[in-house]
């Protein structure tokens, strides 16, 4: 069986193709490119160049490739902007999701893993989230993920595809250099940016009900999410069928203050003194994932600490900085 992997030629999917082919699954990546490089795949990786808008394109690719199954990875994912721009996220992350859905319908596609987020929960107060916690997102692009898992489910049940939504957590790391993350939209960069600008790093309120007083996160590497993908996939390839929901966490939660301060000591900047920002509006206390289901079901664990996700970034943006200011890489 072939997958097509949309929105392949990103950060987290350039990471999801490469996984899968190394393991063996023939793969096509399908992107539009607006956030994606194609640099980023092997040659030998398909890499098609459309919309998931684009029914033409889907059904054109599906049946070029003999598409029997899809990782569905495309979607916009900024926060701030579906706050600014609902309607174009609800036009990319939902009608999107509808054209795909319905051209992997009438082709007869029988396997689907949807790639959702932690962002369903919205505000939870519990100490370990799990797949059953109440969903209720607090913004545009958190409502387009679970309304995705509910149409991703509803076309599941209807067309007889077998589904998998994965919500996943904080993502960091990279699994080399140039398939870094180049946004700064997260944690990890915002702090290496303004490491890199000799200024402190900004940590957004320190009177959370949390023990240092910061938010508590889950990070999880990238690589880990991939070989989430990877093992979500392979059970749907094996016959099963219906829905599946899980996490994808390590279970552990790391304040901003922590992760900061390690941030810091990887990179080798030391008594670097972070500046304490009024409480962002809609950052929970605490937000880590029961990674228990995911274990059970799909057999899986993540690998990566939370040192080896910072160094990797770090070895990314180190080869950016680089590349912008002229240096030659060793």
């Amino acid at each position: 069986m072939t997958w097509m992997i949309t929105g392949g030629a990103g950060y987290i999917g350039a990471h999801v193709a490469r996984a899968m082919a190394e393991a063996g699954e023939p793969v096509v990546v399908l992107d539009d490119l607006s956030t994606g490089f194609p640099e980023r795949l092997p040659r030998e990786i398909p890499l098609v160049t459309g919309s998931t808008l684009d029914r033409d394109v889907l059904d054109r690719t599906i049946a070029e490739h003999g598409v029997t199954g899809v990782v569905h990875l495309a979607a916009k994912k900024q926060v701030a902007e579906s706050v600014e721009q609902p309607l174009m996220y609800y036009r990319e992350n939902i009608h999107g999701l509808e054209v795909l859905l319905g051209a992997c319908a009438a082709a007869g596609v029988r396997h689907f893993v949807f790639s959702s987020s932690a962002a369903v929960y919205g505000m939870p107060d519990v100490d370990l989230v799990t797949e059953d916690t109440p969903c209720v997102p607090i913004n545009p692009y958190g409502e387009t993920k679970l309304a995705g898992e509910w149409l991703v489910r509803a076309a599941g049940a209807a067309y007889g595809m077998g589904t998998t939504c994965l919500r996943y957590f904080n993502v960091a790391g990279a699994a080399r250099p140039e398939l870094a993350d180049v946004g700064v939209f997260n944690l990890v960069p915002m702090v290496f940016e303004k490491l890199d600008a000799g200024a402190p790093p900004m940590v957004f309120g320190a009177d959370y009900p949390t023990p240092d007083g910061t938010c508590v996160r889950d990070f999880i590497h990238v690589q880990d999410i991939a070989s989430a993908h990877l093992a979500a996939a392979r059970r749907l390839a094996a016959g099963a069928s219906g829905d599946l929901t899980v996490n994808i966490g390590r279970g552990e939660g790391v304040s901003v203050s922590e992760m900061v301060e390690r941030i810091c000591a990887v990179t080798g900047h030391h008594d670097v003194e972070p500046k304490v920002m009024d409480r962002r509006p809609g950052d929970p206390a605490r937000v880590v994932a029961s990674a228990d289901r995911i274990s059970r079901e799909l057999d899986w664990s993540a690998r990566y600490d939370v040192e080896e996700m910072i160094a990797s970034a770090w070895s990314g943006w180190r080869l950016r900085r680089d590349a912008s200011h002229g240096v030659a890489s060793r």
